[in-house]
């Protein structure tokens, strides 16, 4: 990165690229060079406080992007939220970025291997045509395969886990989570070098298996809690029968059938690399969150 070169990053006022451009700050990059695109004007108001260029930009508008993008050097391109039409999302935003003459764009994918058949590949395929998109594209580039948000191992784990435990259609899959505030650092990290140009990296933590987190909740809190794997469609119909929104179990028992192939087993070491020390781990989290919860709930 040269001294002056300008930044912007998309979707900044969600959590993750929100703690971006806070990174980016703390490594003294100036205000005046960093650009927040938005597309919502009234989710705003968290970001004026980091007096940073504030930008509107759509996915889903190309003549947006290419006012937003006009100037810029540098691009961290967060993917998509909206599943169903984020294949064409993402081109026009590849499209723009390089009609707009951005020279380096760093890529939010999502973390996988190479398996015949994926349980979350209604989310793979537009993280893989989006990439494909890039390397085809004149500019530099840098693609994070991020792993699981730690922050939503919760969602996983459920509501009632000390009178039902851990029911999961993982197997004996591990996954390798990390806290989405140190993907964040670890983006701003990979923008601010020059040592990455056109390379792609997994960004996650150490995996665990949810029989060994089972384990660990059990030691921290003196509950028994116990580990079922059904399989995946056992695991829709049940939680579905318990009122809970296809979508959103589609989505969470997808990717623990994922992981049930290997698909999130990493050994953290690319991600502590890019991040300068060892992310936080699984069992350290759950000695924060657990245990704050365990004794809220008996108070």
């Amino acid at each position: 990165m040269t001294k002056n070169d300008k930044i912007i990053v998309t979707g900044a006022s969600g959590y993750y690229g929100y703690a971006v451009i806070e990174s980016l700050l703390k490594n003294g990059v100036n205000r005046s060079l960093i650009y927040a695109m938005v597309r919502d004007y009234t989710k705003i108001e968290k970001l004026k406080s980091l007096n940073v260029n504030i930008v509107f930009g759509d996915y889903n508008n190309y003549s947006s992007m290419l006012v937003a993008f006009s100037g810029i050097d540098k691009l961290l391109f967060v993917s998509s939220n909206e599943l169903e039409n984020r294949i064409e999302q993402h081109i026009q935003v590849v499209q723009a970025a390089e009609a707009s003459g951005i020279k380096y764009i760093l890529y939010t994918s999502q973390m996988h291997k190479d398996v015949n058949f994926s349980p979350i590949d209604f989310i793979l395929s537009s993280h893989l045509a989006t990439e494909n998109a890039i390397k085809r594209s004149k500019m530099n580039y840098t693609i994070l395969r991020n792993g699981l948000y730690m922050d939503i191992l919760p969602s996983f784990l459920g509501q009632h886990i000390y009178k039902y435990g851990i029911y999961l259609p993982a197997g004996n899959g591990k996954i390798g989570f990390a806290l989405r505030s140190e993907m964040a650092e670890t983006a701003a990290n990979v923008l601010l070098s020059k040592k990455h140009t056109n390379k792609t990296y997994n960004v996650s933590g150490n995996s665990y298996s949810f029989s060994e987190i089972a384990e660990y909740i059990s030691e921290m809190t003196g509950k028994n809690i116990t580990y079922l794997s059904p399989s995946l469609d056992a695991f829709i119909n049940t939680m579905i029968n318990h009122g809970m929104s296809k979508k959103y179990i589609k989505m969470i028992g997808g990717f623990a059938a994922a992981s049930r192939q290997g698909e999130f087993e990493s050994d953290g070491l690319q991600m502590e690399k890019l991040l300068g020390r060892k992310p936080l781990p699984v069992k350290q989290y759950l000695e924060e969150f657990f245990i704050l919860n365990f004794l809220s709930s008996v108070v």
